[in-house]
This record gives structure tokens, sequence and C-alpha cells, in this order.
């Protein structure tokens, strides 16, 4: 099923066919390797945490990426089990999601995603670079 503001994109259904979905919002965050949709602005709970490399968006929900393998990793909140997250369309990193929080204050994190604001554009200024680029 698709969260409210998503849609499914269009798809033949051939195998090895990639098949992603759009987000119909007014502010649209994307890879910013590729303009794959990624999460609609509205879905941010947060704008205050840190990523591997500098500022990261927690996210309520999140499209188009795939889980590697999960992994305990030491935060600066402390303890969790994490997955990082790859662009469907280009396999970049661009975060990671929470699984699990072993303390009570950060259980609030299970299931939420962090997107690195290195990786990621709003849609608006990915297409703006990709037009100034050609």
């Amino acid at each position: 099923t698709t969260a409210p503001g998503w849609t499914a994109g269009n798809s033949d259904g051939l195998m090895g066919r990639l098949f992603l979905e759009y987000v119909e919002a007014e502010t649209v965050h994307c890879c910013a390797a590729c303009g794959t949709h990624l999460a609609a602005h509205d879905q941010i709970v947060s704008k205050a945490f840190q990523g591997r490399h500098g500022r990261a968006f927690l996210f309520a929900s999140c499209l188009n990426v795939n889980d590697g393998p999960p992994e305990k990793r030491l935060l600066l909140t402390g303890l969790h089990i994490v997955a990082d997250i790859y662009c469907n369309a280009c396999d970049t990193r661009l975060g990671w999601k929470y699984l699990e929080a072993y303390e009570e204050g950060q259980k609030y994190k299970e299931g939420k995603f962090i997107l690195e604001k290195s990786m990621i554009l709003k849609e608006d200024d990915y297409r703006r670079r990709e037009a100034e680029a050609a």
C-alpha cells in the first residue's frame, strides 16, 4: 500500500523494469544524485538530526528506498538497530532507517527514516540544477 499523498508510478510489469513511486505534494524531497522522489516535505518529523556527513532530517515515511542489513550502531542518542537505506534508482546511500531503539525516550524513532541533507534536494532545486547543467 502507499502512504497518504503518494501514488504509484508507471510500470509495464516486465521483469527487471524499475518501478518507482511518485510523491504528490507541494514540496518533494528527491535523491540528489538522480532525482528519484523520496518523501513529501510534510513527512519531516525533525530537522535537528546529525548524519554521517552533517545535518540530517528525520522523516516519518520514505519511498523508493531499499534497506541494507540491520546493524547495531552507537549514535549520539544511544544504541540503536538501524539499516542503511539506498535509492532504488541509483543505489546511493541516503541515510538509515531506525529499526529499534534501546532507550525508552528514543522509541519514537522506530520505523522512521534519516535522510542526510547532503544526499537530498527539493525537487524544484534538482530540476533547476539539471537545467543549468544542460
